[in-house]
C-alpha cells in the first residue's frame, strides 16, 4: 500500500479565530507515484471545490496540481494561498521563510507572507470583450439592464473569468443567473460558463459572487475565488483605477461562509491577492 499524507485548510478566513470560515481546502502533502487519475478520483472523494497535491523537486520550487472533483485547473487562487501555507507549515525545502514559489501549469506564482495572510502576485492579465449585450447580461443573471454598472468583459490571469460590475450590493444580492442562459452566451477559454458578480460598496472595498455549473442544469455558488478576485484587479487597471490601491473584497456572505479577501494594485501595475488561512487537520489515505 501507498500511503499519502494530506491537510486540511480554510483560506480567506476573516481572522486566526475563524475556524470554519473561508474556502476549504485538501492539500496533499507530496502526490510522487500517483497517477492523474488518482489525483482527479480523490478530488472527486473530498468533493471539495479544489485539492492540489504538491510534487516536490530538488532546487527548485515544488510543481502543483489543482484538481476540481471534475477536471484540473492550471491556475487558481485559493488554492495557491491555501497550499503556500502548507508548503511553509510542513518545512518543505526551499519554501520557508516568508517568500516562496509554487511552479503552477500557468507558470510560477510567487507568494509572500504579510500581515493580512499569504499574498499571491498573479501573473501578467489580458482581457477582451464579452459580446454579451446589456439585456442579455441582465436576463441570464436575472436582473434589469438598470442593475447593471460596466461593461462585462473576460479576464485572464492563468484562469479567464467573466467580471460583471453591477450598481450596487442590492442588485447583487438579486442576482440569480439561469445556467441555461450562461451556457448559451458565455465561454471562457476552457469552454466553460462562469460569472464573477461584482458590486463596488465603497471606495477601497468590494462585494461579489461567483457562480459556476454543477450537476447539469443547476448553478453553484464559490465562497471564495482568488483567481477571480485577481481578474478583478486586472478589470480595475484596463478601467483607469488608479495605483497604487489596496481593497478589501468580501464573498460568500449570501451562502453564509464570509470570505475576506485582500486585493491590491502595485505602483508597477501588477496584481495581488491575499488572505489569511488556518490549519483544520490532517490525516492520511492509502493507495493500492
Amino acid at each position: 500500500m501507498r500511503t499519502y499524507r494530506y491537510h486540511l485548510v480554510n483560506v480567506f478566513v476573516e481572522s486566526d479565530a475563524a475556524t470554519f470560515g473561508g474556502n476549504p481546502l485538501c492539500v496533499f502533502e507530496n502526490a510522487r507515484g500517483m497517477s492523474d487519475c488518482e489525483m482527479q478520483s480523490l478530488a472527486a472523494q473530498f468533493n471539495l471545490s479544489e485539492t492540489t497535491f504538491l510534487l516536490p523537486r530538488d532546487n527548485a520550487p515544488p510543481n502543483v496540481r489543482i484538481f476540481t472533483p471534475a477536471f484540473e485547473m492550471p491556475f487558481a487562487g485559493h488554492p495557491t494561498i491555501g497550499t503556500s501555507f502548507v508548503v511553509n507549515a510542513i518545512g518543505l525545502p526551499g519554501c520557508t521563510g516568508n517568500a516562496l514559489t509554487l511552479n503552477m501549469k500557468a507558470g510560477d506564482i510567487p507568494v509572500t507572507l504579510e500581515a493580512a495572510g499569504w499574498t499571491l502576485t498573479a501573473n501578467a492579465h489580458a482581457s477582451r470583450s464579452s459580446g454579451i449585450s446589456r439585456a442579455d447580461t441582465a436576463v441570464m443573471l436575472g436582473i434589469a439592464e438598470a442593475d447593471l454598472a460596466q461593461e462585462a468583459r473576460y479576464v485572464d490571469n492563468g484562469s479567464e473569468q467573466l467580471v460583471i460590475p453591477v450598481a450596487s450590493v442590492e442588485a447583487l444580492a438579486r442576482v440569480k443567473p439561469s445556467a441555461q442562459l450562461l451556457s448559451k452566451f458565455v465561454r471562457n477559454k476552457l469552454e466553460r460558463y462562469l460569472a464573477y458578480v461584482v458590486a463596488r460598496v465603497s471606495k477601497d472595498r468590494f462585494q461579489v459572487r461567483f457562480f459556476f455549473p454543477k450537476d447539469g442544469d443547476m448553478m453553484a455558488e464559490d465562497p471564495g475565488t482568488g483567481s477571480a478576485c485577481a481578474c478583478l484587479g486586472g478589470y480595475l487597471l484596463d478601467s483607469g483605477e488608479p495605483t497604487p490601491s489596496q481593497f478589501t473584497v468580501t464573498q460568500g456572505e449570501f451562502i453564509n461562509r464570509l470570505n475576506v479577501l485582500q486585493l491590491s494594485l502595485t505602483a508597477d501595475k501588477r496584481v495581488r491577492v491575499g488572505g489569511r488561512v488556518v490549519a483544520l487537520g490532517s490525516g492520511e489515505i492509502r493507495l493500492p
